[in-house]
């Protein structure tokens, strides 16, 4: 019987374990350039004994960003300072791959520079309010992007992927869900366009396909995965019939032999399991436990063959050394959720390791002292 704790070759890779860091956005690329910090490289270095680390998500473009405080790889700065962050990991033995996320409609102008306002697939603004540095703002009516608009950010995935592999990242991975720019051209009442890149399954999956085969065109199949949100409906999106969209995407996207699909499940349990058989590759599970977080019992998955992967968010950030807590079965250290945005190392780089707890400074985490 497979289990979570059994090595995976993963894109010609070979991980020592099949758990999974999911992506979580931190805010905490403070300053001038969106740049990741000493810091970021000590919080993902913590988390190096993760079979696969997948970072915060990072905005291929100045438009792409959608919160304060979120690192871009867009600039040479930006790629420099990641490098910092892929040796600290890659010191430790871990492998990471880097989240491309354009947020699209989710945002603000106050976000962007030189008066950039965010975009979509068409001009209808979501529901609620985002959090800026003057506090709440609610979201406004996205500028629709044009064709060539398009174009040029199916571009900028590209180019920001091949970013990634300058700045050390041993692949990306797409951000298709949690209704950012890609989810957004996936649902119909975000995507209400009559081009080919609207109407109908073909044209709702397009950019998609599209922006993942110039990735893998880019950098190489094998160095990209994508995740999706089927009928997710987080930053306001509906997806009535989520089944025939994402399995015409898979479908899709069957021959461009990527390194995985990971799947953000919802509560429609049946529809994870036909996305799983439909899908040839790597399969990575972060599963639907809401309102909990993903806990030990997740381990099951990969051993019944729900998954290859599974991955996890909320205990992976309070618990650094979390493939060992969930082999010896714990305990676990409290998420925090004070900190989870923004702020210094409290509730980032201090959570203790069992090492730390024991007294045992060999195996403990780096512990950033307060300044």
């Amino acid at each position: 019987m497979t289990t979570a704790f059994d090595p995976i070759v993963l894109g010609g890779r070979r991980l020592a374990s099949r758990v999974v860091m999911a992506p979580m956005t931190r805010s905490r690329a403070f300053g001038p350039g969106a740049k990741p910090t000493e810091l970021t490289a000590t919080y993902y270095a913590q988390r190096a004994t993760a079979g696969l680390i997948v970072t915060e998500g990072i905005q291929p473009s100045p438009v792409g960003q959608g919160y304060p405080d979120t690192p871009g790889l867009h600039t040479r700065g930006q790629v420099a300072a990641w490098r910092i962050v892929t040796k600290a990991v890659h010191r430790e033995g871990g492998v990471i791959f880097a989240q491309l996320m354009h947020t699209g409609r989710i945002g603000h102008p106050s976000l962007l520079p030189d008066g950039l306002v965010p975009v979509g697939p068409s001009a209808v603004a979501a529901r609620g309010q985002v959090f800026t540095h003057a506090g709440p703002k609610d979201f406004v009516t996205p500028k629709e992007l044009s064709e060539a608009d398009i174009r040029q950010t199916i571009a900028d995935f590209a180019d920001a992927a091949k970013r990634a592999i300058e700045a050390g990242f041993d692949g990306v991975e797409i951000h298709g869900a949690n209704g950012y720019l890609i989810h957004q051209f996936l649902a119909p009442n975000t995507n209400r366009r009559t081009d080919a890149w609207g109407g109908d399954t073909e044209g709702l999956i397009r950019f998609a396909v599209e922006v993942v085969a110039a990735v893998a065109e880019t950098i190489g199949g094998h160095r990209v995965g994508l995740r999706i949100s089927p009928g997710n409906p987080f930053n306001d999106i509906a997806e009535p019939d989520p089944g025939e969209v994402y399995e015409a995407l898979l479908e899709k996207l069957a021959d461009l032999d990527l390194a995985y699909l990971h799947v953000m499940e919802g509560p429609d349990g049946d529809l994870t399991t036909r996305l799983r058989k439909a899908w040839p590759g790597t399969f990575v599970l972060n599963p639907f436990t809401h309102p909990a977080a993903t806990g030990p019992d997740a381990l099951k998955l990969v051993e019944d063959g729900s998954a290859d992967m599974v991955a996890y968010g909320a205990l992976f950030l309070a618990n650094p050394d979390l493939p060992t807590r969930l082999a010896t079965g714990g305990p676990f250290n409290t998420p925090d959720p004070a900190t989870f945005y923004g702020g210094d190392h409290r509730g980032y780089t201090d959570y203790p390791t069992l090492g730390h707890l024991s007294g045992d400074p060999a195996s403990a985490a780096v512990i950033v002292p307060a300044q």
